[in-house]
């Protein structure tokens, strides 16, 4: 059952080591606009995927972290997010990984949900099972008219 998120009003995220983040609610106008986002755009073709991994989540917490708590310059000081500094929280590699767990496959899971069935790897009907056992053997054809 999809659950539906009514208050639709920003969510704290605990990433770890003292670190929580509010972000706005993924939604499609979000991933649409990360999906635009001119570094995912130039992506090369055949980029690797933890490579286009983050790149997007990067996009992603770009636009959706309002505010945060936890986090401070070199010196100690608390500094308030930035497109540059939100990059520079995700290259910390266990809050990358806590931020996609948590909000990007959040996401990501909605989408491959959206329909009844789940896709096939290859695209195709290859990996349905069958609901009908095959036929014995064909039908006559049917006679001229």
């Amino acid at each position: 059952m999809l659950r539906l998120n009514l208050s639709a009003g920003p969510e704290r995220l605990d990433l770890g080591h003292g670190v929580e983040v509010l972000v706005e609610p993924l939604s499609s106008a979000i991933f649409a606009a990360a999906q635009a986002d001119p570094m995912v755009v130039g992506l090369a073709e055949g980029t690797a995927r933890p490579v286009a991994a983050l790149v997007l989540a990067k996009a992603l917490a770009r636009i959706s972290i309002i505010d945060w708590d936890g986090v401070g310059n070199e010196e100690g000081v608390p500094v308030d997010p930035s497109p540059d500094l939100i990059d520079l929280l995700l290259d910390v590699k266990p809050i990358y990984d806590r931020f996609s767990e948590t909000y990007v496959a959040k996401g990501l899971l909605l989408s491959a949900e959206k329909n009844a069935s789940a896709p096939s790897p290859t695209g195709t009907s290859a990996a349905a099972t069958d609901s009908v056992p095959p036929a014995l053997d064909f039908a006559p054809s049917a006679p001229p008219s």
